[in-house]
């Protein structure tokens, strides 16, 4: 069974899921983040491929995909990186990037060498799911790799039923149609959106991302999920502070 359904069975609410970009703020800090995010408790690990036109990130998490490239991070490096990941790290790892870098690596290739080194999921934004479909879902299933699919305030009931159908692991519940960035407050726009997607009774998990930045607006986005995910607060402490000891305080006070 993927990991990332063995979380689901035995946890029902408050799923924990960190964002970091690969190679951040050094290049080597990749696996010593995740093992650091894992004893800290968080239930899943997202790393963020870097990539130079990251259309769906705002500036705190591009800033960190320019260092990490700047730094010598590329999607090769990563996954040699990701060789030693399961040594230390038990819990679900998803990547997060866009298409046009794993088309240049090969996406047959890519999902292989994602098994490989124990990857459990994947999102990738600007990938269409008619396009998924006919042409590389093929890949995903042969190597168990789910992809993880986005729903946005302005995607349509028939379009969400139609991801819902087809989803795994669980469906990236996007909180606003703006770029990611951590915010204080959750607005009755977006409580709106929630409460309708909730209505809806999908068979998918969800977990909600963008603007979720602290222990408020994660438990809020839990009374509507199953969890939520946390991206630019995390970099954000990553700039300030990198240490295991401070990213072991950052969940706490997420979770505690």
């Amino acid at each position: 069974m993927n990991r990332i359904d063995e979380l689901f069975a035995r946890k029902k609410s408050g799923v924990l899921n960190i964002y970091f970009t690969a190679g951040y703020p050094r290049a080597d800090d990749t696996l010593r983040i995740a093992r650091a995010l894992e004893v800290a408790g968080t239930d899943i690990i997202e790393i963020g491929i870097p990539y130079s036109d990251p259309i769906a990130d705002g500036p705190t998490i591009q800033n960190s995909s320019e260092t990490a490239l700047e730094g010598g991070m590329s999607l090769k490096v990563l996954m040699n990186q990701l060789q030693e990941l399961r040594r230390y790290v038990k819990i679900p790892v998803i990547l997060m990037g866009y298409i046009n870098p794993i088309l240049q690596y090969g996406i047959e290739q890519f999902c292989v060498d994602c098994k490989d080194v124990g990857i459990d999921g994947v999102i990738l934004p600007d990938l269409p799911l008619q396009e998924y479909q006919e042409m590389y879902q093929v890949f995903f299933e042969q190597n168990d790799l789910f992809n993880i699919f986005l729903i946005t305030p302005q995607t349509s009931v028939v379009r969400i039923e139609k991801i819902d159908e087809y989803s795994k692991g669980f469906i990236y519940m996007v909180s606003s149609a703006s770029i990611t960035g951590a915010k204080q407050a959750v607005s009755d726009v977006q409580i709106d959106y929630f409460r309708r997607v909730q209505k809806m009774n999908l068979k998918t998990n969800k977990l909600i991302g963008f603007g979720i930045s602290n222990k408020e607006t994660f438990d809020n986005a839990c009374r509507f999920a199953q969890g939520a995910i946390i991206g630019s607060a995390f970099i954000n402490q990553l700039n300030q502070d990198a240490s295991d000891d401070a990213i072991r305080s950052f969940v706490s006070a997420i979770k505690d």
